[in-house]
């Protein structure tokens, strides 16, 4: 089927506002992981600053919609991260697209991230407080100390 000429768009219009990215400037390795960087505080630490540099970038919007619309794999595009962005391709991210502008709103993805996230703390709370007195109990090896019943009865 052929495209009408409408759709097509210089390719310098459609990548223009990488010029203006707050990031531009910087070390990749501040957006993109490390070969040599295996720690997760460090992998933290290092999204945490990528994110605050995205907060105040005029492009974040157009950076985080091309990310998730190519499914960038890699990395911190728009302030989202690789775990954010795959969260919101399974959560959907295209109805906050706005179909005049085509671009995604961030605070509604932002608001669905955080709803998202806040379920998930609750729930592993919740699974902790279910699980933690009853995993010692049905276990009888365990002492409350945390030594097996056989080691304190042969320490005695």
């Amino acid at each position: 089927m052929a495209r009408s000429i409408r759709q097509l768009r210089p390719i310098s219009e459609v990548w223009e506002w990488q010029l203006l990215g707050r990031c531009r400037d910087r070390s990749g390795t501040q957006f993109f992981h490390p070969d040599d960087d295996l720690g997760r505080i460090s992998r933290r630490l290092r999204e945490a600053a990528a994110k605050r540099v995205c907060a105040e970038c005029p492009v974040r919007a157009e950076c985080a919609t091309h990310a998730l619309t190519v499914g960038e794999e890699y990395g911190v595009w728009g302030g989202y991260t690789e775990k954010d962005r795959l969260l919101l391709q399974t959560l959907g991210w295209r109805d906050s697209v706005d179909p005049r502008g085509h671009l995604a709103n961030l605070e509604r993805l932002d608001r669905r991230l955080a709803r998202t996230r806040g379920r998930a703390t609750l729930r592993s709370q919740r699974d902790r407080e279910e699980r933690g007195p009853k995993q010692r109990d049905q276990n009888p090896a365990m002492a409350p100390s945390g030594l097996s019943r056989s080691s304190t009865a042969s320490a005695h």
